[in-house]
């Protein structure tokens, strides 16, 4: 017999980057654009955004931030207020320096109109939205202000990867304002542990949560939280961060407040976020070789019903399917069930939803229909079940709950044993040359060693385990000094 193939080539262990570039285009998720850098997130692309975001935007709402929206464009010269913000954003910071376009002697496009001054397309909003702030704050009964923003961001990556590394890309990014460093970093670690929740539960992906180095901190932040995941090439993807910014931007964009004892004060502050790289970790982590697999929380059509129309007695397949699909919203109606009624061959219709990472894929031929029962593949498995249709409806719930809890208990398995402990840089040198994965050493934070280990071995601090902080021990790139157990790893 011949051995089944995959539907994706190369397969993860030939050359996982490959892979990835080909399952995003099976399942039909985005496009490089035209512009160099820039995607195109095509309908069952943003589908997935879209099912993050009302998750993600509900759970926001709850902690009582409120949406907004403030520009795209800053000033140059407002941006250059707080010193090391800049200078960490410097290189990836787009300038519109000109309006107005005129047609040359030649029928080019010429700018004509030089701007006052030039304007930073926005890496991030910390300080459009400081600088909004510092009109709407004025006492401490203004306080705590929680906002929260959906919107797009410019950064001018080099190596631009689809979803991961784009020059623009979506994310969401909240900003408060508090009377105290103890509410502000309360905040940050609050919302946090919201994204902890988001990931583990809806993207089903386990995740450190932890403390950034001095080195890997967010410009102009007095600490960076993240939370860490590992791809199943071994290597860390940064799912979302969180900083608590003290007085800096406060300062620097003049938000100042009245305080209790009447005295005026800077406010300090905190913000917050995650981007469209979340669809780049679920294709990275819970991908196979047939495409892509959403988790159930996450996927646009958590069942897809295929009727197999061959001709004659379409219509009775056809209605069996239909009848299906109602029984299965009758016992949930938050269920998200389609039926794909085109008229395309069984397998290739078949191999798109495959593909696409649906939960569950339902097959509905004429023998189906006379034996009232359904052939159904769950996307984590490679075999075909069949069932009494009122037995599948009744347990279709269960299969999503068991799905959820397999995808998520494969990516802990995964973690668990590519994660090993290092007690020299000799060590760490090995594992890595071995694959890699998630290495924990103590680390003392001197930024000239975190570079020289980034030079020799390709690696990067993720973060400190938050809970380990004291934990501390021989730095595993100084013998000589002591400093708290970090995790290692290559990353995304």
């Amino acid at each position: 017999m011949e051995a089944r193939r995959n539907a994706i080539g190369p397969s993860r262990a030939e050359n996982f980057p490959e892979w990835y570039q080909q399952a995003i285009r099976a399942a039909d998720l985005a496009e490089l654009s035209s512009v160099r850098g820039c995607m195109i997130i095509k309908p069952n692309g943003y589908a997935i955004w879209e099912r993050m975001q009302s998750i993600l935007d509900t759970e926001i709402k709850k902690t009582g931030h409120r949406n907004a929206y403030f520009p795209l464009l800053l000033s140059k010269n407002y941006l250059e207020r707080e010193a090391a913000h800049v200078e960490g954003f410097a290189k990836e910071c787009a300038l519109v320096t000109h309006s107005r376009l005129t047609k040359g002697p030649d029928g080019t496009l010429v700018p004509t109109m030089p701007l006052e001054e030039p304007l930073v397309v926005r890496p991030t909003s910390e300080m459009v939205i400081g600088e909004a702030f510092a009109r709407w704050i004025h006492s401490y009964r203004d306080l705590p202000l929680l906002i929260n923003q959906w919107a797009n961001v410019v950064r001018w990556e080099m190596r631009p990867r689809l979803f991961l590394r784009t020059v623009e890309f979506l994310w969401q990014e909240g900003h408060t304002a508090h009377e105290s460093a103890e509410e502000a970093e309360e905040e940050a670690l609050r919302m946090l542990e919201l994204y902890h929740t988001f990931a583990e539960e809806s993207m089903c992906l386990p995740v450190l949560r932890g403390k950034k180095t001095a080195a890997e901190r967010f410009p102009g932040a007095r600490e960076t939280y993240a939370i860490e995941a590992m791809m199943q090439d071994g290597k860390a993807l940064q799912v979302a961060t969180s900083h608590f910014l003290g007085q800096n931007f406060a300062r620097a964009c003049a938000i100042k407040f009245a305080g209790r004892d009447g005295q005026e004060a800077f406010a300090w502050t905190s913000s917050w976020g995650c981007s469209t790289r979340l669809i780049g970790g679920l294709i990275m982590a819970h991908g196979d070789d047939d495409g892509i697999v959403l988790p159930p929380a996450l996927a646009p059509v958590q069942v897809a019903v295929l009727p197999l129309m061959h001709g004659d007695g379409d219509g009775e397949v056809l209605a069996y399917a239909e009848k299906l699909r109602e029984a299965l919203l009758a016992a949930d109606p938050a269920l998200r069930v389609r039926v794909d009624g085109r008229p395309l061959r069984g397998g290739e219709k078949f191999w798109q939803w495959v593909k696409g990472g649906t939960p569950l894929v339902v097959e509905l031929g004429r023998r189906e229909f006379e034996a009232g029962t359904v052939s159904y593949l769950r996307r984590d498995g490679k075999e075909k079940k069949v069932l009494p249709s009122h037995t599948f409806v009744s347990c279709a719930l269960d299969l999503l709950r068991d799905f959820g809890k397999t995808l998520y208990e494969r990516q802990l398995t995964l973690r668990q044993a590519r994660t090993v402990s290092a007690k020299s840089k000799e060590e760490l040198r090995e594992f890595f040359a071995d694959g890699g994965g998630f290495a924990e050493a103590y680390f003392c934070g001197d930024q000239s060693l975190e570079e020289q280990l980034g030079a020799e071995l390709s690696i990067s601090t993720r973060c400190i385990p938050l809970g380990r902080e004291n934990d501390l021990g021989p730095c595993v790139a100084d013998p000589s000094r002591r400093g708290p157990l970090t995790i290692f790893a290559r990353a995304y």
